[in-house]
């Protein structure tokens, strides 16, 4: 069923599971603030997209959106003294996005959950993963910091959440795991991707592919 939710695009490309912590300085999206405050904690929700092209902030603002993005729950607020926040929030799931109107104080998209189906992954496909993320982290810490810490899930939904949230991929990969059909597929798409950043990085050893046509990351 459609539903109306306040939006908030980014430049980033988020997960089911994922916290993300936020600076909101600019006036509709403060607006967008002040009114999930009005709200019952538990109905504090707004959905995000990633921004296929143009910006977060400025009078141009995003052009071009994706469709598939996360409806995220409102868990921290700090305001400041120049009417900014500091605010936490964590995806809770997939939503598609099916309008946005931007002609009120904050965004508002029309939308409709996108729920993970339940499927069922072969052991093999789990095993595959997790020892290709290892074999990645092992060799990412040698230019970079560990993007995980702790152990792997072994819930391939879960998993394949976690794989996707933490591998420094390209947005319009990231992307792609967001829009994968369900956890199967999603496993096997990561991993071929963990597969080719090993690659590339075996063959220009000083130069990590994570390191190249990132998006930049943007405060609000």
């Amino acid at each position: 069923m459609t539903s109306r939710l306040p939006m908030f695009p980014l430049n980033a490309v988020l997960f089911p599971g994922v916290s993300l912590p936020m600076h909101v300085f600019e006036d509709r999206y403060r607006a967008l603030v002040h009114h999930l405050l009005r709200l019952d904690p538990a109905e504090r929700t707004f959905g995000s997209v990633g921004i296929r092209e143009g910006f977060e902030v400025g009078d141009q603002g995003a052009q071009s959106l994706f469709r598939i993005g996360v409806r995220l729950q409102l868990s921290e607020v700090e305001a400041q003294p120049d009417g900014s926040f500091e605010v936490v929030a964590t995806a809770t799931e997939r939503i598609r996005m099916e309008r946005l109107d931007g002609s009120g104080t904050y965004p508002v998209g029309e939308i409709d959950a996108l729920p993970e189906p339940s499927v069922d992954v072969p052991e093999e496909v789990v095993g595959h993963a997790r020892a290709t993320f290892t074999a990645y982290r092992a060799a990412l810490i040698e230019f970079r910091s560990d993007p995980y810490s702790g152990s792997l899930p072994r819930d391939p939904e879960y998993l394949s959440w976690t794989l996707a949230a933490t591998t420094p991929l390209p947005m319009s990969d990231r992307q792609a795991l967001l829009e994968a059909p369900d956890a199967l597929v999603r496993l096997e798409m990561v991993t071929e991707m963990l597969r080719k950043e090993l690659r590339a990085m075996n063959v220009i050893p000083s130069l990590p592919a994570t390191d190249v046509a990132r998006t930049r990351w943007s405060p609000n």
